[in-house]
């Protein structure tokens, strides 16, 4: 029945399916914290099986034109790997520990606001005061970054508050004695989780026009990453027990973070980024937080808090605006391109030098 789908809805469809399945992504990952499983241990095993999937298709898919590697190129690669993936990777992790999959869901959502103003202090975003797509941007930016800031300096009074035994237990297992520490510690990993996000996302741009093997450069990344926390875990996680797997609920946590969240995601996005443009992509960001609200509520008993509720609805709000923003400026730039070639008015396309393309937006967030 597939093939007889219109285009367009098999879009829809596949976003709606993969947003769902990254939702449970952040509720299998806090069930994973409060199994006690290692912040260090965890991203390592998670890292290597994303490698050892990805790199084969990176391999034989781009042989042909993958570029020859030189030590400035395997260094960009380095850093990628240690701010992308690693430092990436941790902040989440100790972010969610300290938080809920809800707040920590709404949060990812400044990162292609803070994407644009990362690009636009890098002068690699031109930004168009005088249009409106500039305009929009602007307005987006600072509607996310107020967004997270409230989050993190305001948690207000519970607005919802399960009535179940799974709330309380969850609650005594990982807030602790200072609740209010605690979350706004947990919102400050976020946003450097977002930070790190963004900027990997900026540095891929000029790294990919020395070495345009997305595949290869992802993979290297990651093997990178690898290699760094292994050092970091073999220095700090000295206890033989937090390097095993000690059940079929971590080892599935495990093998759905890397193969589900990661690997199968990172498939899914290319499909559907050639097919409709990063814009359709992160259009459905805000679906995903939806869902882990909803998912959140059942599985975790999570309650919801009156700061984090306002901060996520202006953190989406600046996000539309921001991706409105860019559809903008994308019309704006295709008009432009578009000059007259004959006296008779026929018109051709020239390329433009689009401004900084978002790639992927969820590929190895957490």
């Amino acid at each position: 029945m597939m093939p007889m789908v219109p285009e367009r809805a098999k879009l829809h469809l596949v976003m709606t399916l993969w947003q769902l399945g990254y939702a449970g992504n952040h509720i299998i990952l806090r069930s994973a914290l409060d199994m006690g499983i290692s912040k260090i241990v965890f991203p390592l095993y998670r890292n290597a099986i994303v490698l050892f999937v990805l790199a084969p298709f990176a391999y034989f898919s781009e042989k042909n034109d993958r570029p020859p590697l030189t030590t400035s190129i395997l260094i960009e690669l380095f850093l990628l790997g240690f701010i992308g993936i690693t430092c990436n990777h941790g902040s989440y992790l100790l972010g969610l520990d300290k938080t809920s999959p809800t707040f920590a869901s709404a949060t990812e959502n400044i990162v292609p606001a803070v994407t644009f103003l990362i690009a636009a202090l890098l002068r690699i975003e031109q930004v168009h005061l005088n249009r409106k797509d500039g305009r929009a941007k602007v307005l987006g930016t600072l509607a996310s970054v107020a967004g997270a800031s409230l989050i993190t300096l305001y948690k207000g009074p519970a607005i919802y508050t399960p009535n179940s035994h799974l709330h309380q237990s969850r609650v005594l297992h990982s807030l602790g004695d200072d609740e209010g520490e605690n979350w706004t510690l947990g919102c400050v990993y976020l946003i450097v989780h977002c930070l790190c996000w963004s900027s990997w996302i900026v540095l891929q741009a000029p790294l990919l026009k020395k070495y345009p093997a997305r595949l290869s450069a992802t993979s290297y990344s990651c093997f990178f990453s690898v290699l760094q926390f292994l050092a970091i875990a073999a220095y700090f996680e000295k206890d033989s027990q937090a390097w095993q797997v000690h059940s079929r609920a971590e080892l599935f946590s495990i093998c759905y973070t890397g193969l589900v969240a990661s690997a199968m995601g990172f498939a899914v996005q290319t499909w559907v980024v050639d097919k409709a443009g990063p814009v359709f992509v992160s259009v459905y960001l805000p679906v995903q937080t939806l869902l882990v609200a909803v998912m959140a509520t059942v599985v975790l008993g999570e309650e919801f808090y009156l700061g984090g509720v306002i901060g996520a609805v202006l953190i989406v709000a600046g996000l539309y605006l921001v991706v409105w923003g860019k559809s903008e400026e994308s019309k704006f730039a295709t008009q432009k391109a578009v000059i007259p070639s004959t006296p008779e008015n026929k018109k051709r396309k020239c390329p433009s030098s689009p401004s900084l393309i978002q790639p992927l937006i969820t590929s190895f967030s957490e």
